[in-house]
């Protein structure tokens, strides 16, 4: 079994849980290696519809075993809350879910400290943040003031590093913290409450994957949100706080490259971005309505409307070479049954030129125009198909110009929520049907 990565190729919100969910089926263990609560993952099996925003999504594939990675930032109280709702639905995650000691924490006085952040700027500089505080968490951590979940382990250090953060910032907010009941006792108060169920999970997950793969064991290495929303190579500044590319999979799980063998970028057959920023194909009105409406697009988290829009290849041509994709699996085509044609933006212009790739100054992306190719549509219903020769030929035809355009092998594709509405493509690619 192939040890995979699977990897948002726009701005998130792509399908991820789902992929990594099937793949899980084959898979020894499964690693979340970035990000926090602002991600979300949504897996429906059968009736049943799972929302998940810190615990790998392959903790609901019975035999895997997962790892929340260094990499993330947690949200303790949230954290046992998803698990408790996961095992009210008959999800049991004891003894196969395993916590980072280095991870750091998202407090309580990130998450307020964000939303004054955000409410100052004006409306248009607004970045369109979950309010989960995972900029200022990772802010601490980068700044080496964060509180990590090996502090935890002793309650005085605990105390220490709580209460030098807390005066960092009371400080530099003239008591903003303190003022709005955000108080060291408060935090610990909240943080031992979990510790007692934290503790026994931790692990250094270096060496618990290293261990793995040095008894043969696989792992399906699972991404949050998507490439345009990465820190250094997303369109900042409307981007997230950390790296969601294939390269933070090494940082933020401690394993080396050795390890990765194939990697799957996850492809909406269109494309879709919440909150603010540059968005080159994004549809007009009355096209965008009709691809949220099909498509539901409502963040998992946030329950906010998505901004919807064209397939662009210029963008995914970026991730390919960033993430290093060695395939894509393609989301949500049944969501273009209802087009005659279907725009894909495959080359951009900017000052009288025409450009193939993103503009060396990214924050220009929001004053290029889209070029587009028109495809043909199908107006027929491929919702549910499983079968890739029962597609109309005109499906077939936009997944074969997707792909020899990104240069990489279809390896599946999605045609509805549900687990079993799923093309298998590539039958050699060690994906095990569900």
């Amino acid at each position: 079994m192939a040890n995979r990565v699977v990897v948002g190729t726009q701005w998130g919100d792509e399908g991820k849980g789902k992929i990594v969910d099937l793949l899980a089926s084959s898979a020894d263990w499964v690693a979340r290696y970035s990000g926090g609560a602002n991600a979300g993952h949504t897996v429906k099996i059968g009736s049943q519809s799972f929302a998940l925003h810190l615990v790998p999504s392959g903790i609901l594939a019975p035999r895997a075993r997962c790892v929340i990675g260094n990499g993330m930032v947690l949200d303790l109280p949230r954290l046992f809350k998803e698990i408790d709702g996961l095992k009210t639905n008959g999800i049991d995650s004891d003894g196969r879910l395993f916590i980072a000691a280095s991870a750091h924490l998202v407090l309580p006085h990130h998450k307020q400290l964000e939303a004054r952040a955000e409410g100052k700027r004006s409306e248009t500089d607004r970045i369109g943040t979950t309010m989960r505080g995972i900029g200022p968490a990772y802010a601490d951590k980068v700044a080496r003031r964060g509180v990590r979940t090996a502090d935890l382990i002793d309650p005085e250090r605990l105390r220490q590093r709580i209460t030098s953060v807390m005066e960092y910032w009371d400080d530099l907010s003239s008591g903003f913290l303190t003022n709005n009941g955000c108080t060291v006792e408060s935090v610990l108060d909240e943080l031992m409450a979990c510790r007692d169920r934290l503790v026994p999970m931790l692990v250094d997950p270096s060496k618990l994957l290293d261990d793995a793969l040095r008894l043969g064991e696989s792992i399906l290495f699972e991404g949050a949100q998507g490439i345009l929303l990465d820190i250094d190579f997303g369109t900042y500044p409307y981007v997230t706080s950390s790296n969601t590319t294939t390269g933070s999979v090494f940082t933020g799980l401690g394993v080396g490259p050795r390890a990765v063998d194939e990697v799957i970028g996850v492809v909406k057959a269109y494309t879709t971005r919440v909150g603010n920023g540059p968005f080159p194909s994004e549809a007009n009105d009355a096209d965008c309505d009709l691809l949220r409406e099909h498509g539901n697009e409502f963040g998992t988290t946030t329950g906010r409307s998505r901004r919807c829009g064209w397939l662009d290849l210029v963008a995914l041509k970026y991730a390919v070479r960033i993430d290093g994709l060695t395939h894509v699996a393609i989301t949500k085509l049944d969501v273009l049954d209802a087009f005659d044609e279907i725009p894909v933006c495959v080359a951009y212009e900017l000052d009288g030129e025409r450009l193939n790739d993103l503009p060396l100054d990214r924050s220009r992306l929001g004053e290029v125009t889209p070029v587009y190719r028109k495809i043909p549509g199908w107006k027929q219903p491929t919702a549910g198909v499983t079968d890739f020769d029962e597609l109309p030929t005109a499906a077939k035809d936009y997944l074969k110009f997707i792909c020899d355009e990104m240069g990489v092998e279809l390896l599946l594709v999605s045609t509805g929520p549900k687990r079993d509405e799923t093309i298998f493509c590539n039958r050699n690619a060690e994906v095990a049907p569900v």
